[in-house]
């Protein structure tokens, strides 16, 4: 588990001011280890500290009390784990959060940093040691997470949600998935990835890191658009665009229109999937997630062959 600054940083950038709680200690049976963190922000949340009955605790508690508590899991919430977990909460709003910029391990608590702190931050920098999540005398460690690639899926309809559950386990791939309101999520996003409900998503296009890879593949062939559009403009790594060669056609059309060039228009690739494998938003996840396996060996055959698939 690591410190999900990007993550963070991407919250605040939607929602202002976002409460951050982590397990920072855990002392026998309980749902989640140190280190798992969840997001709260007015009307909504992501990623999860497990438990259920505490989570909601913690998530309805999130803006009314900071720092450090501990809780019994069986007595006070009722739930079969029979140990006890130490919470953090703390809340950031944009200045908070400068604060943190460029740091690979973020260390904080109360007065001056304890010796065993000095250390760990010491050895992480002449050495680069990145410490587990732990809490030291009352200061919490965490490194930062520095996912080797960053992938933003811009949709969460059926086939947003099977790119999503197919890829998520994949070790060093960071997933942002956005789309235009909390209800169209499944009620649990699978653990790392970053959910950003936001009424106009391609406002958040500037957030994303240049070499991003991109899946758009929301409910509206509108915003769809305006996010090809963002993009050309912004810049990215890779981006794929779910649809029929019509749509595309008429999308290369209105880009040109806009000043976009042919060449760089034509690094988005559309349709996304792989025809031989059907048309099963599954299908098409499996296909989408070969290519992007594929991208890191370079090998770029995996995606010579499209078929139409309408928008999830």
């Amino acid at each position: 588990m690591a410190f999900e600054l990007d993550a963070l940083r991407a919250a605040v950038a939607a929602h202002g001011r976002v409460a951050r709680v982590v397990v920072a200690g855990v002392a026998g049976s309980a749902p989640r280890e140190v280190g798992a963190a969840m997001l709260v922000w007015e009307g909504g949340q992501s990623g999860t500290i497990g438990g259920g009955a505490l989570e909601l605790m913690a998530a309805e508690a999130a803006f009314m009390h900071e720092g450090l508590s501990r809780h019994p899991l069986g007595p006070s919430l009722g739930q079969c784990c029979g140990g006890a977990v130490t919470l953090l909460t703390e809340i950031y709003d944009a200045e908070a959060m400068a604060a943190l910029e460029g740091r690979e391990v973020i260390a904080r608590g109360p007065g001056e940093a304890p010796l065993a702190v000095t250390r760990l931050l010491d050895r992480a920098r002449a050495r680069g040691e990145r410490p587990e999540p732990q809490l030291v005398q009352g200061w919490m460690v965490e490194p930062v997470a520095r996912p080797v690639r960053q992938l933003w899926v811009w949709g969460a309809g059926h086939v947003g949600r099977a790119i999503v559950s197919t890829l998520a386990p994949l070790p060093g791939l960071g997933i942002t998935w956005v789309d235009t309101a909390p209800k169209r999520f499944p009620a649990e996003a699978p653990e790392g990835v970053t959910v950003l409900p936001a009424a106009d998503p391609a406002l958040l296009l500037r957030h994303a890191p240049q070499e991003a890879e991109h899946l758009i593949l929301t409910y509206s062939h509108e915003l769809d658009f305006a996010l090809c559009h963002g993009l050309l403009s912004h810049g990215f790594g890779f981006a794929g665009l779910i649809g029929s060669d019509t749509k595309w056609a008429r999308f290369r059309s209105r880009l040109r229109a806009l000043g976009h060039g042919d060449a760089q228009i034509s690094r988005i690739c559309c349709p996304i999937g792989q025809k031989s494998l059907g048309k099963h938003p599954q299908a098409i996840a499996i296909g989408v997630a070969a290519h992007l396996l594929d991208r890191t060996t370079g090998d770029e055959q995996a995606w010579q062959t499209h078929f139409s698939a309408s928008g999830g």
